[in-house]
């Protein structure tokens, strides 16, 4: 029986292999890997929490369950931006967390193969790309992959943790 579910688990993980998930942030395209996502919503009150980053806007209810939202534009240090009908809150699960980000719009889903991500160019810091996993290309554009489990550190994460 363990056999089968393996199997099982190892044909769901190669079909969500090599898609991403993509949005933009101004006029930059961002990719995460398709099996973090949980799920694309609307934008929707927020209620906001004492003490946390400027980024953490807050948390929302999600049919009964607690989910903290960040917004990627100030993660990233970018200006805010008022939000529209396009903006959108991607919840995704990293590492039984689910969190929500606040992009200013989802485009699609894109297959990138393997050959086709080069990994991201090199910081005497080591700061600016420690969010970037590689660097996509599909057609003539080019999208930014982001490592969902770099996106919050350690202490952003326990504090996401008992937001919940």
């Amino acid at each position: 029986m363990a056999d089968i579910y393996d199997e099982n688990r190892t044909l769901e993980e190669d079909t969500q292999h090599g898609r991403f998930l993509t949005f933009t942030l101004e006029d930059e395209v961002y990719g995460i890997e398709i099996k973090y996502v949980t799920e694309i919503i609307g934008i929707q009150s927020i209620t906001k929490v004492p003490e946390v980053p400027h980024y953490v806007k807050g948390i929302i209810n999600l049919r009964g369950k607690i989910i903290p939202v960040i917004d990627v534009r100030l993660k990233f240090g970018k200006e805010p931006m008022e939000y529209d009908d396009r903006t959108c809150i991607v919840v995704i699960d990293i590492n039984e967390v689910s969190v929500g980000l606040i992009v200013d719009n989802v485009d699609e889903v894109l297959t990138i193969d393997d050959q086709d991500i080069a990994a991201p160019p090199a910081s005497k810091t080591g700061f600016e790309n420690r969010y970037i996993k590689g660097i996509g290309k599909a057609g003539e554009k080019v999208q930014l992959l982001l490592d969902c489990e770099k996106l919050l550190q350690s202490d952003e994460m326990e504090m996401i943790e008992s937001l919940q």
